[in-house]
This record gives structure tokens, sequence and C-alpha cells, in this order.
């Protein structure tokens, strides 16, 4: 019998260390595939919610908003660039100009779930801001990666400029900072298992593998 576990995935799409995190856990999933049933879920995470409509400079904003020097922000880009690289996720950050505000793009993650294609819009959409620089606030560029999801565009469209989902994405948001999340990347696993920060393949094997043998709570 194949042992079954839930995953909450908490996370932003402009977040780095989501998209590590996202990658690593993708590949720990494949590594168990026919022994553990996984069933992954992304939940929203803004860390920019009071960004403008254009935006920040990257380098400025990490700056200002964490008291980095240009020389911090350089050696982050190099670790980040590096873990990537080691699993298969590609960070052009020259690309990366940009911090952005991602409402939108955790509604139309929402949507997606309901389709049965967030898993694979989620991806698109780092990969479409970390690898090739899009504005993941731009309501025609979110239109495009979810037809590269395999989602309607027509739908979508539909979707973001009505303004759905956004109540059920802000009561999302709400439930996890009221349980302590305040940083990302932060997973729950089975609804009760807390696992912080990015983590490597091994490790979330691991977890996987210990969450999926652990005795049902009453």
């Amino acid at each position: 019998m194949t042992a079954s576990v839930s995953i909450d995935f908490v996370s932003d799409v402009v977040c780095p260390w989501c998209a590590l995190g996202a990658t690593a856990l993708e590949q720990a999933i494949e590594n168990v595939a026919g022994e553990i049933s996984v069933e992954l879920t992304y939940k929203p995470f803004e860390l920019n919610p009071n960004m403008p409509p254009e935006g920040e400079k990257a380098v400025e904003h990490l700056m200002r908003k964490y008291g980095r020097t240009a020389q911090d922000v350089a050696a982050g880009k190099k670790m980040q660039i590096e873990r990537g690289a080691a699993i298969g996720f590609t960070f052009d950050l020259d690309k990366r100009t940009h911090f952005y505000n991602t409402f939108d793009a955790h509604r139309l993650l929402f949507w997606a779930q309901e389709e049965g294609r967030q898993v694979a819009l989620k991806k698109i959409l780092l990969r479409a801001y970390f690898s090739e620089g899009r504005n993941p606030s731009d309501q025609q560029t979110l239109v495009q990666l979810a037809g590269e999801a395999g989602l309607d565009e027509a739908r979508a469209r539909k979707v973001l400029v009505s303004g759905a989902y956004g109540d059920e994405v802000r009561e999302l948001e709400g439930f996890y900072q009221q349980r302590g999340i305040n940083s990302v990347p932060a997973m729950v696993l089975n609804g009760r298992h807390l696992v912080s920060g990015s983590q490597s393949v091994e490790y979330y094997e691991q977890v996987l593998r210990q969450m999926a043998s652990a005795p049902v709570e009453a």
C-alpha cells in the first residue's frame, strides 16, 4: 500500500529561496514516486504586499529592505546562482531587474489549483521571473504564462480582470501569518509538521519518508 503525505508549501514567486526549495522538493517527490504519494499545494505569501505597480529596482530594494550593502547583494546572488545550478534551476539575476507585487499571481495560482494545473503554473512563474526576467505583476504576462501551463488563456484573463479569488488569497495569507509563518519558504506536512527555509533534496526526501512512516494521529 502506498503511503501518502500532504504538503502545503507557503511561498512567493519572487523569492529566490522559494525557487530553490520548490525545485529541491520536486526532485525529492520524484525520488519517492511509487513509494509515497504526495499531494502538493502551493499557498500564498507576499514578500512585498505594498509594492507599487511599477515595482522597485532589485539591488536598491534588497539594500533598503534588508540593510545590505551592494557587496552583500552581489554575494547573495552568487550563492543563489550556485545553489540553483547544483539542482538544475537557472538564475539569470541580471534579467531580474525589479521586485514586484505578486497578488495577481497568487490569485491565478489559486484558480490553477481548481483546474489541476497549479504545480505546473508555479514552476513556470518561478522560471519566468528568475530565469527570464518577466514581470509577474503584469496581467498580460500572467495570461501568457497560464497558457504555457496548459490553462485556458481567456479564462485566466477573466480571473485577473475580475479580481476573482482575492478574498480567498487574503484569507490564506492571514491564516499562515497567524500561525507564525512570517518568512518563506515554509511547508506544512500533513497539516501539523513545519519545515522552514530552503532545504536540500536529501533533507526533503528524508522528511517525506519520516512523515510517510509516522503513525496517523487520531
